[in-house]
């Protein structure tokens, strides 16, 4: 048995973008290790197939055609430093209004 001691890069709130393809996004989760199904790893062509033992980051997404959530390995992305907010409009039931470049947790007391 393997002991992974990972720490995450990027944090809750934090907005990203892919190293390769067009899109940016805003991390809303975390896995500390792949934890998708394996069909999903299995549908990324296997030259591109990150490592598992990395965290996995969950983004509310954005590219120029739509918004979607993504499921992103650590080493697919990179800061984000535009300055420039995300569009997804998911984004404001998770987060208060994007500010310093990162959106800060909104934390809902019911």
């Amino acid at each position: 048995m393997t002991m992974f001691k990972t720490r995450a890069k990027y944090h809750l709130g934090q907005v990203v973008r892919h190293r390769k393809h067009p899109f940016r996004g805003v991390v809303f989760d975390v896995d500390a290790i792949f934890s998708n199904t394996e069909a999903w790893y299995e549908a990324i062509p296997e030259d591109a197939r990150p490592s598992k033992d990395q965290p996995f980051y969950h983004l509310l997404a954005e590219n120029d055609q739509s918004y979607y959530v993504a499921y992103v390995s650590e080493q697919n992305l990179i800061a984000d430093y535009s300055g420039e907010p995300v569009q997804h409009p998911d984004l404001e039931d998770l987060f208060g209004p994007f500010e310093d470049g990162q959106y800060p947790l909104q934390v809902q007391m019911n």
